[in-house]
């Protein structure tokens, strides 16, 4: 007897190893992501610029990467005593403008090289609803709580968000044209969007990744992974969520990637994340006697096992 659908999960052709080199880009769900990635030690790094829900504002920030298009003071804006810029995260928001351009062309130097070097890059999409300011017309990541009135609110087609993913695809080949692409869709539920319109934002994004995938020719090397199917059929239940009901919880969370394990993690890498995880839990392990020799044992034999894992994969550490 089933109690639910388990959603099949194609096993990716290039799938991920502890040699590899992660971007993860995208909405909220791809920080969920990309925490699991440093828990485990993975060489990866997540949403550089903050969190960013649609593909336009996605694609202009890595085309600003590649292309090395600096950003000017004519970027930025200022409101409510800070300066900002409409295409980051307001975590990058500061008083002094020049701060705020340093920091912004500094990461995107380092975004970048991170792009240049990567083997994998995800990207997950959240919404097809943006807003657009009303000066410019121009597609935002991040509207700074500056007032509603200074934007419209636009639902991108699927062909809109098809162009972005495609150019975003066009623009890293240009630096690096072995990287494999996995592109998911963020089961996070936009409702203040309104129901029905959550609805047809995400069959938006399903239909321009479905183009996407079934083009005469697509890129070799892109995969999918159905991360909104998989809370939506197989966990399908609101305990599944945090008490916003909105945002997948920490079991749900664990489950979804139990499940990128199983078609995107190499099995051999499988017994490497098995002892990072057995040296995070004794790192956090609170003994009753701290002097007691049995615990400087557990010291000892500890740090012998992180350095024979750091010897094996230079890049872990603890």
């Amino acid at each position: 007897m089933h109690f639910f659908t388990k959603i099949p999960v194609s096993v990716a052709s290039n799938p991920i190893d502890y040699q590899s080199r992660i971007v993860s880009i995208g909405s909220c769900f791809a920080e969920n992501m990309g925490q699991k990635f440093d828990y485990y030690k993975f060489n990866s790094s997540t949403n550089p610029f903050g969190i960013i829900f649609n593909a336009i504002a996605l694609q202009k920030i890595i085309q600003r990467a590649v292309l090395k298009e600096s950003f000017t003071k004519d970027n930025l804006i200022f409101y409510n005593d800070c300066w900002h810029c409409y295409d980051v995260h307001s975590q990058f928001s500061h008083p002094d403008p020049k701060t705020l351009l340093k920091n912004l062309n500094d990461t995107l130097a380092l975004f970048l090289e991170k792009i240049t070097q990567s083997t994998h890059f995800i990207i997950t999409l959240g919404t097809s609803w943006v807003y657009k300011t009303v000066t410019t017309n121009q597609v935002v990541a991040n509207c700074h709580k500056i007032p509603q009135k200074e934007f419209t609110k636009y639902l991108l087609s699927s062909t809109e968000t098809l162009e972005s993913i495609s150019r975003i695809i066009q623009l890293v080949s240009t630096v690096n044209s072995g990287c494999n692409f996995i592109f998911t869709i963020s089961p996070v539920r936009h409702i203040k969007d309104g129901f029905f319109e959550n609805q047809v934002s995400k069959s938006n994004l399903f239909a321009a990744i479905n183009d996407l995938m079934t083009k005469p020719l697509p890129h070799k090397n892109l995969h999918y992974f159905p991360a909104f199917e998989i809370m939506m059929d197989e966990l399908r239940d609101y305990r599944f969520y945090n008490q916003d009901l909105i945002h997948p919880n920490s079991t749900a969370i664990d489950y979804i990637w139990s499940r990128f394990l199983e078609s995107h993690i190499t099995s051999s890498s499988l017994d490497v994340l098995k002892e990072v995880d057995r040296i995070q839990k004794s790192l956090n392990h609170r003994p009753f006697n701290s002097n007691s020799a049995s615990h400087q044992d557990f010291l000892h034999q500890l740090k012998l096992r992180m350095e024979k894992i750091s010897a094996d994969f230079p890049h872990i550490k603890f």
